[in-house]
This record gives structure tokens, C-alpha cells and sequence, in this order.
């Protein structure tokens, strides 16, 4: 990859879950842990259980339901704010993400945080893991009403922050949200070679992808 042009770049815009958190405490959360746990709630099967919820996912992949805690308690029924924290020393930082945050900020960059996440989750997460100092703001895209997936989310942060897409770099590990960036104008874009430590890494197709933090504070 080759190096940032930090002297183009004024504004940092970060995702939060599996670009500065590791996405397995999600990936186990979503997969195993919810599956066994509405099992076990409602008195049916494992098996019947993922039979039961995965076509709810795949119905609302991509959309802001799929992202709220809100709506999963009630389609579930069950509290999905209160299973979260039953695996919640799971959540774990990226490798000098923390770093990485630290020299973007002490070198004088707007530092923003951008996430799908459910304000619950991301009040969660801010618990066990202090990076709300670094940052300008937390964003999350219910606040907007449209995730970060679609145009209207980045008309909306632009309302919002005021920023220049083209002097802005972006750094998240899902490929749609990153082209949704792209189509608005965002003029720097990296997605994440290892969001979960626990999958290996995975093909980021046409965008550079971040390694290691360390690595991007070159030339800062």
C-alpha cells in the first residue's frame, strides 16, 4: 500500500466494529451467542433457532433495522441490550488502533467516528474500551435514520459536520459502505485486511486495505 498523503487529508472519518474493535465480539455475539441464548429463552432447538432468525438477517442485511438493538428485542423477543453484555469482555481493540488514534489527533486532524452501530451498542463498546477522547464526535447513523450503506446517510453527515469529502480519508471493512463513500466523494478510502482476529485475512477487492496502524502514521 503505498503512504497516505496526510498533507491532502484533514479529516479522519473511522468506523467503529472491525476497523478500531475486533469484529469477533460481534461475528460471536450475531452467530453463536444469540442463536444458543434465543434457544434457550424460548425452549426450542439450536438448530431450530438459526432456522428461525438467519432468514430475519438476511431480510434486513444492509438496512438500519439490521443494526438495531430495538428492533431485534422485539422481533426476538427477548432483550438484546442485556445478552450483549453477557459477552461483553469479548470486545477488544485492534492492534495499535489506539496509537493510530493518538497521532492523528496530536497531529491536528479531525477525528470522527461513523458507525452503524445502535447507540446502546456503541455506549457498550465506549465502556470497556475509553476511545472517546479521541474523537470529535460519535456518530452513530440512527441518529440520521439511514445507514451508512446508503447516499442519504453522507448528505446527512455533511449537513451535520460540514466536511470536505475530497480532503477526508475513511477507513471501514465493509466494501458497500466504503463505495457509498466513494460514489459521495470521499477522496481517501482504506478498508481492513483482518476485521476478526479470529477469521483470517479476507479479499478487500479494488481498496487498499489497513495491516497494520503503525504503518499509516508515516508521514503523519
Amino acid at each position: 500500500m503505498a503512504p497516505l498523503a496526510w498533507q491532502d487529508i484533514d479529516t479522519v472519518l473511522l468506523d467503529m466494529d472491525g476497523t478500531l474493535l475486533d469484529l469477533h465480539y460481534d461475528n460471536h455475539f450475531w452467530m453463536e451467542h444469540l442463536p444458543q441464548r434465543y434457544a434457550e429463552l424460548h425452549g426450542v432447538s439450536r438448530t431450530m433457532a438459526e432456522l428461525e432468525i438467519h432468514p430475519l438477517f438476511e431480510r434486513n442485511a444492509g438496512k438500519l433495522t439490521w443494526y438495531c438493538l430495538d428492533h431485534w428485542s422485539a422481533e426476538l423477543n427477548l432483550s438484546v441490550r442485556d445478552l450483549k453484555v453477557e459477552t461483553a469482555h469479548l470486545i477488544a481493540l485492534r492492534p495499535d488502533a489506539d496509537t493510530f488514534l493518538a497521532a492523528i489527533r496530536d497531529a491536528g486532524k479531525r477525528v470522527i467516528l461513523i458507525t452503524n452501530a445502535h447507540r446502546d451498542s456503541l455506549s457498550l463498546k465506549m465502556e470497556r474500551i475509553e476511545l472517546a477522547p479521541y474523537f470529535e464526535r460519535l456518530i452513530s447513523s440512527h441518529d440520521y435514520g439511514y445507514p451508512k450503506e446508503t447516499q442519504q446517510f453522507w448528505d446527512a453527515l455533511q449537513a451535520d459536520i460540514g466536511f470536505d469529502p475530497a480532503r477526508s480519508l475513511f477507513i471501514d471493512d465493509t466494501l458497500p459502505i466504503l463505495r457509498s463513500a466513494r460514489a459521495f466523494g470521499v477522496g481517501h478510502l482504506l478498508a481492513v485486511r483482518e476485521p476478526d482476529s479470529k477469521k483470517g485475512p479476507k479479499d478487500t477487492e479494488e481498496f487498499d486495505a489497513v495491516e497494520d496502524y503503525r504503518e499509516l502514521i508515516k508521514g503523519l
